[in-house]
């Protein structure tokens, strides 16, 4: 009888993992593994969800689904923003269905008990007379709205780390006005591949060069670094002219009164994200087919199309905000092999279709990207599953943001007990 041999254990996996190296192949692929990051990454962390402009109006309401996590980001009558568990405080029932609604109350459909918008239950039916109303309220959950974008913490005991992203993103992200935007259009694409490599995808430009020629008309791969001994004695003095223009850019923008220079929170920490003003090539406007504004009216109190790309990142997001538009990716695992990437555009609440932007211009670059970025995630997956695979050394030169994200795994899951 052939001897069955033991998976090692989570821990194991996470002991194996060797420092500027990609992971052990157990930690992409294995059901428990998945199981496990929902439960650390994306419960006991704060992850981002979604955005104010995602229900505008009074009696929006749109459902985001976590593993088994339901949650409603609402806005009540009062126009203040909510987020309350998708779960009926009676037998458990689903209130909304998963996407946008527009509701006046929130009616369970399974016995029609019906909360206000502020998660107050206020008709109970046939519960008696002595039934008290008032401790069956809808579960609020922890949220932070920063500069329009929806964190929230699924765990009574949310890291108290959010306040440093409050702290550098509520003054970088003031003249966008994100929270007056609209959504001109929104993409969902199911990567197969585990989540954890969508976000090494994106962490790094290595690959820019050679897959994202839309892309590459306004974003400089050099911007994530590059080996300058690789590069001929012509192209290592643009690379330096090139850095000499960040410092000299970055000095003028500051002193203009937009906060530029590179933050990051990386390692050592729970809340993970890094922000950066970046310089945008070519025509140096916007993230387009040919760099120019997609849109006529620019966001917030923007006045200039000259102040590049405010990224920002976080360990299940993306986003790039320009005077012009701005544009955000949400990441969901869905399974160990299965990844949803949400992209929503973003322009100026009172931007008209047709008359202050084309929507195939402001689209083009992210819907090609991310496209390409799909494939990609999807090869890498696939190579992984392979047996032949073992864990690759990072590049120090234009990988180093990828051992940062494996480093600040493991020690997230280290902190929760793995």
């Amino acid at each position: 009888m052939m001897s069955q041999v033991a998976s090692p254990s989570i821990s194991a996996l996470l002991d194996a993992r060797l420092a500027g190296h990609s992971l052990p192949q157990g930690l992409y692929t294995r059901p428990d593994v998945f199981e496990a990051d929902l439960d650390v990454l994306f419960r006991k962390h704060w992850i981002y969800v979604g955005l104010e402009c995602d229900v505008p109006e009074p009696g929006d309401a749109s459902v985001v689904e976590l593993g088994t996590s339901s949650i409603i980001l609402l806005r009540d009558d009062d126009g203040q923003i909510r987020v309350v568990h998708n779960v009926c405080r009676h037998r458990g029932s689903r209130l909304l269905p998963p996407g946008p609604s527009v509701v006046s109350k929130l009616v369970c459909p399974y016995h029609q008990w019906t909360y206000e918008l502020n998660g107050e239950l206020v008709h109970a039916p046939h519960m008696g007379i002595d039934f008290d109303k008032s401790c069956r309220n809808l579960k609020p959950v922890t949220f932070r709205s920063i500069g329009g974008l929806i964190y929230v913490c699924l765990s009574d005991n949310p890291p108290d780390d959010i306040d440093r992203l409050v702290e550098v993103m509520e003054r970088r992200l003031a003249p966008y006005d994100i929270r007056n935007t609209k959504i001109a259009f929104q993409t969902e694409v199911i990567e197969q591949g585990n989540w954890k490599l969508t976000l090494e995808n994106n962490r790094e430009c290595y690959h820019c060069s050679s897959n994202h020629p839309e892309l590459c008309v306004s974003f400089i791969d050099l911007d994530f670094g590059y080996d300058p001994q690789s590069l001929s004695e012509e192209d290592r003095a643009d690379a330096e002219r090139h850095q000499a223009l960040y410092a000299e850019r970055t000095e003028r923008w500051e002193a203009e009164g937009y906060p530029s220079a590179a933050v990051e929170q990386l390692v050592d920490c729970a809340t993970n994200f890094r922000t950066q003003r970046l310089i945008i090539a070519g025509n140096g406007e916007s993230q387009t087919p040919d760099a120019t504004a997609a849109s006529a009216k620019l966001l917030g109190s923007m006045t200039r199309k000259d102040l590049g790309d405010t990224h920002l990142w976080g360990h299940n997001c993306w986003n790039h905000f320009m005077g012009d538009h701005a544009v955000t990716s949400l990441v969901i695992p869905l399974s160990a092999d299965r990844t949803l990437v949400r992209t929503k555009w973003l322009v100026h609440k009172d931007a008209v279709e047709g008359v202050d932007y084309d929507l195939e211009k402001l689209t083009n670059v992210w819907i090609a990207t991310t496209d390409q970025d799909s494939e990609l995630v999807a090869r890498s997956h696939a190579g992984i599953t392979d047996p032949a695979y073992e864990p690759g050394c990072y590049s120090a030169f234009t990988e180093g943001h990828l051992d940062k994200f494996s480093t600040w795994y493991i020690e997230r899951m280290r902190a929760h007990g793995y």
